[in-house]
């Protein structure tokens, strides 16, 4: 008997991960071999292969439409290959493997080996780019929070701006704040370049990101910032893996990955950014700055929309960086009035971008929702990175909203001759008493700030669904006494139901969400039908906003996952407590299956925004494993009471 390990993972169709996982099993069992599978769902790594059973294995299937990390098994057999071969073709990978149909996996071929892999859909320098920023966030956040926390609590007002005393409690924190921020676009890059070249390209990423944000080594003060970080980042990533792919003798091949290719990258990136790249940038500031200096006088009001839009374009990056100098440059020659402006432009993009995911949340994720509430904070310390995250993911949107909210109110701070005698921005720089004309300096932030957030508003797409209100919608099937009984009692419902441990689907479901005859001529109408169970069972408050949320999930990917089965799921606010409601429709209906079949079995899963534990993603596991059994799902086609179908339900 040989041993076989294989790994599944899907991105978004989260039930295929276990599909696959469950057929690779069955036809291990089949064919009588011994198989074991990680998965790496959204609930993490489950079931992780050692490196004691990577060395004894024949061969690895790594069936997969994400990138899975392959270095473990460099020297070994390995298939590479998406998520539906590993539910359609268990049987065929694994015999390819024991008829020895497979090449020995090196690390340097991993790419040309990953750009057969996959069907997913997302552009990949978005990717690149999301990966640099899910890692650079939680440095932005920290170091904001605890540089505007220190200035709060500990700064002094003083002729050359807001300063903690050397030596108090205050400056170490304001200390460990700036070193976040040091580390806040190395890691953008080096993470960026990781996520092209695996870990070759760390060090030359953050390499080229600490060169990027230090102007010292190509002759400027401001640096090139986050911006200048994005093109160290990409720049070392394609470089490690043009790298990766030069052929080396076999016995140099195993140093590549730890030696060379960060060496070798590491000095083109660095030099190319020293010699090509930023000491140009300087030059192009440094002009800048001079013309900036000239437009004093009768071209103030258009000095203040050039400086509003440098301060928002990049904020912190080097057009921000340029105009906060020029300011501070001002303050010296005794002119407050050019400080005053970028004082009020500084922090208009976090708290705009903060204001704006508390007003209409459908336009933003939840993540997104989070970081909301630590920009508006960043914001009203004067601190512009706190406007990066949502910049970095929507640049289109984002940054020209950002800038004409930053130019509207710097035009207006101008024009009210609003001064700033300190080097900072931000209603903290008023509540220190370092403004003039106090009143002018808030009307402008607040008019900015508004104009900031209903552009992004305006310009971006709803992205998931949102709790109803107890005045929504009219024409919802509950009754008002219902809803005002179900929002009392919404809270309690949900922390008991949250907490508790969900050990099979009859914890979820019941005989009254179960129709074994649905009526439904197409797919939206079965959906309406089955929510109709949820909303009579006081499962959902809103059947609107519970069916907005299905929809949302169906336009990332169907969830027809083949053989005659759909999975809807949807997470919402309007959700009481987790549940499951299954129907039957006989003669099928089309949901977009991967293999073409109508959708006859249809399992849709409800679960609050908050719910604890990933429920859902519980509840998709359960459900996957089971319905990768033919004869089950026979069973469940021929039940003619919902009595019968709950019996067989018990067996999930």
């Amino acid at each position: 008997m040989g041993k076989i390990l294989a790994v599944t993972a899907c991105p978004v169709g989260i039930a295929h991960t276990y599909m696959a996982a469950e057929n690779l099993q069955k036809a291990g069992e089949a064919l009588g071999i011994d198989i074991k599978v990680e998965t790496q769902g959204s609930i993490g790594v489950e079931n992780a292969l050692t490196e004691d059973e990577i060395a004894e294995a024949d061969g690895i299937i790594i069936a997969a439409d994400k990138e899975v990390p392959k270095e473990r098994f460099a020297g070994k057999k390995v298939i590479i290959t998406g998520v539906q071969d590993g539910i359609r073709k268990p049987e065929e990978l694994i015999k390819r493997i024991q008829n020895g149909d497979v090449p020995v996996y090196k690390p340097q071929l991993a790419a040309a080996n990953g750009a057969k892999k996959g069907k997913s859909k997302e552009n990949p320098i978005y990717k690149h780019l999301m990966s640099g920023v899910s890692y650079m966030v939680p440095f932005i956040v920290v170091g904001g929070l605890l540089i505007a926390l220190a200035l709060m609590l500990g700064g002094e007002q003083t002729p050359g701006g807001i300063k903690i005393p050397d030596g108090s409690f205050w400056k170490h924190v304001e200390s460990i704040g700036s070193t976040a921020f040091m580390f806040m676009v190395p890691i953008l890059s080096g993470f960026i370049a990781v996520s092209i070249a695996d870990r070759p390209g760390l060090v030359p990423g953050m390499i080229g990101g600490y060169i990027a944000a230090n102007g010292s080594f190509y002759g400027s003060e401001a640096g090139a910032g986050f911006i200048g970080g994005i093109i160290a980042g990409f720049l070392a990533g394609y470089v490690a893996l043009g790298i990766k792919k030069i052929k080396v003798p076999k016995a140099v091949q195993p140093v590549m990955p730890i030696i060379f290719i960060p060496i070798i990258a590491s000095v083109i990136v660095g030099l190319l950014f020293i010699f090509v790249i930023g000491s140009p940038v300087a030059h192009v500031f440094e002009a800048l700055t001079d013309w900036l200096a000239g437009m004093q006088g009768g071209s103030s009001i258009l000095l203040a929309l050039i400086l509003g839009a440098m301060i928002a374009f990049d904020m912190g990056g080097p057009f921000n960086k340029v105009a906060f100098l020029f300011g501070s440059s001002m303050i010296a020659e005794g002119n407050y009035e050019i400080m005053g402006p970028i004082a009020v432009a500084i922090c208009i993009p976090p708290i705009g971008l903060g204001l704006a995911t508390f007003i209409n949340k459908r336009k933003f994720t939840q993540t997104e929702r989070d970081a909301g509430k630590a920009s508006f904070t960043m914001g009203l310390f004067g601190i512009t990175e706190g406007a990066i995250p949502f910049a970095a993911q929507d640049p289109l949107r984002v940054i020209p909203s950002i800038m004409v909210g930053s130019m509207v109110g710097s035009v207006i701070a101008m024009l009210s001759k609003v001064g700033d005698s300190v080097a900072h921005g931000g209603p903290i720089v008023a509540v220190l008493g370092a403004v003039d004309h106090v009143i002018m300096f808030f009307v402008a932030v607040i008019v900015g700030v508004i104009i900031t957030a209903i552009m992004v508003i305006a310009l971006k797409k709803n992205v998931e669904a949102v709790p109803v209100t107890i005045g929504g919608d009219s024409n919802d099937a509950e009754s008002v006494h219902e809803k005002t009984v179900q929002n009392t009692n919404t809270q309690r419902t949900e922390v008991a139901s949250l907490n508790s441990e969900i050990h099979k689907l009859t914890d979820i479901t019941s005989i009254e969400l179960i129709e074994t005859n649905l009526m439904g001529m197409n797919r939206d109408d079965v959906i309406d039908e089955i929510i109709s169970k949820f909303a009579s069972n006081g499962i959902v408050r809103s059947k609107q906003e519970f069916k907005q949320a299905i929809l949302n999930r169906e336009t990332e990917s169907s969830t027809g996952l083949g053989m005659n089965i759909a999975i809807p799921h949807g997470k919402s606010n309007t959700v009481n407590r987790p549940a499951v409601a299954f129907g039957i429709k006989r003669d099928g209906v089309d949901w977009n299956s991967l293999d073409g079949t109508p959708a006859k079995l249809i399992f849709m899963i409800a679960v609050p925004e908050e719910a604890a534990g990933d429920a859902h993603l519980k509840i998709l596991q359960m459900l996957s494993r089971k319905l990768m059994d033919d004869e089950f799902r026979k069973q469940l086609l021929k039940v003619d009471s919902k009595q019968e179908a709950y019996k067989l339900l018990e067996s999930i």
